[in-house]
């Protein structure tokens, strides 16, 4: 029950700041200006580039480019319009869960989206290939990740990944199989990112302020903000070490030499380019780029109203499940075949 205290009431403070900044008006009240190029750009009432509202980077564009598309960075108008509906036709197919499983994530849970991200191959666009650059013993620490996902040993809580104990899945934020959705929400001097999982906020300031110590470290890192013209850079630094943690994907884990750099540029009404660059010499062999834009249109997936609060498995009961059944199957295990069993 002190877990559950715990959470609401970090809960509540967290969102008793953020309360405040909605307060404000958002984009759907801000005036507009008309560049000289004709396009159009909303603003808040202090004149900067506004993104408040809920946006989506829900995507069928994988992270990485697929090896069977290896020279092919742009999908063909057809191309793209084919799998959008496949997408959109796959929503409505219940598919029986894999041995083991207890069910199945059906189009009530699943928020993956139908679209495709600017008509690319995947959201990474640096390298030109379109994959990570990992060094050779990352990505076989990763390519080890992605094989033992959910067939670990189980033996304590700490070989259940991060993101299965509620934490976080760290930075960047990425494109997943659902909690696609964002709130963004500003001051003059601050942003605010909600993030639909596990209720991650992120307040930005804008002030100059420089970053906290380098002994300070977090989970998700020390951001500040500043304009780049129309554009908002977010520098994320201070991040704190958390690599004896199991991760569900190892370049996410919050690690000392990670370094972050997201850029968030208004296109129109609907959409904002999002792109995010990773430097880390200790999983990569150079820094890389990927573009995952975020929507604000309801048929690509973005919520309408407010977000409610994720409250994952609360009191981490799924954990409990977790480890109660490891111990149960080793103790199948040792008991050898049933009688049932044996007469087959």
């Amino acid at each position: 029950m002190g877990i559950v205290v715990a959470h609401r009431s970090v809960y509540a403070s967290v969102m008793m700041v953020v309360s405040m900044l909605l307060a404000l008006p958002l984009a759907a009240n801000q005036p507009r200006t008309t560049p000289a190029d004709g396009s159009i750009r909303l603003r808040t009432p202090w004149g900067d580039p506004s993104f408040q509202g809920v946006w989506t980077n829900a995507t069928i564009t994988p992270l990485e480019r697929p090896p069977a598309l290896a020279d092919k960075p742009f999908l063909t108008e057809e191309e793209v319009a084919d799998l959008e509906h496949r997408a959109e036709q796959d929503l409505f197919i219940e598919r029986a869960p894999q041995p083991g499983d207890v069910g199945t994530y059906n189009r009530v849970w699943g928020d993956r989206g139908t679209r495709v991200a600017g008509g690319r191959t995947s959201l990474v666009v640096d390298p030109p290939d379109g994959r990570i650059p990992y060094t050779p013993d990352a990505r076989k620490a990763q390519e080890l990740t992605d094989a033992a996902y959910g067939m670990g040993s189980f033996n304590n809580h700490l070989e259940i990944d991060t993101g299965e104990r509620c934490l976080t899945d760290g930075l960047p934020f990425v494109p997943y199989f659902y909690n696609n959705n964002y709130q963004i929400l500003q001051t003059p001097q601050h942003v605010a990112i909600l993030h639909e999982m596990y209720q991650e906020v992120r307040i930005i300031p804008l002030d100059g302020r420089p970053h906290v110590g380098p002994n300070v470290g977090q989970w998700l890192g020390d951001a500040r903000g500043h304009w780049d013209g129309d554009t908002l850079v977010i520098e994320t630094t201070n991040f704190d070490d958390k690599t004896h943690y199991r991760w569900a994907e190892d370049w996410r884990a919050s690690r000392p030499t990670l370094h972050l750099v997201e850029r968030f540029t208004r296109v129109d009404e609907e959409t904002i380019d999002y792109q995010f660059t990773v430097t880390d010499p200790t999983m990569f062999t150079r820094p890389w780029t990927a573009a995952a834009p975020l929507w604000a249109n309801r048929a690509a997936g973005a919520t309408i109203g407010q977000l409610y609060e994720y409250a994952c498995h609360e009191g981490n009961y799924a954990m409990v499940n977790v480890l109660s059944g490891a111990r149960a199957q080793e103790k199948a295990a040792a008991e050898g075949p049933s009688t049932e069993t044996s007469l087959k």
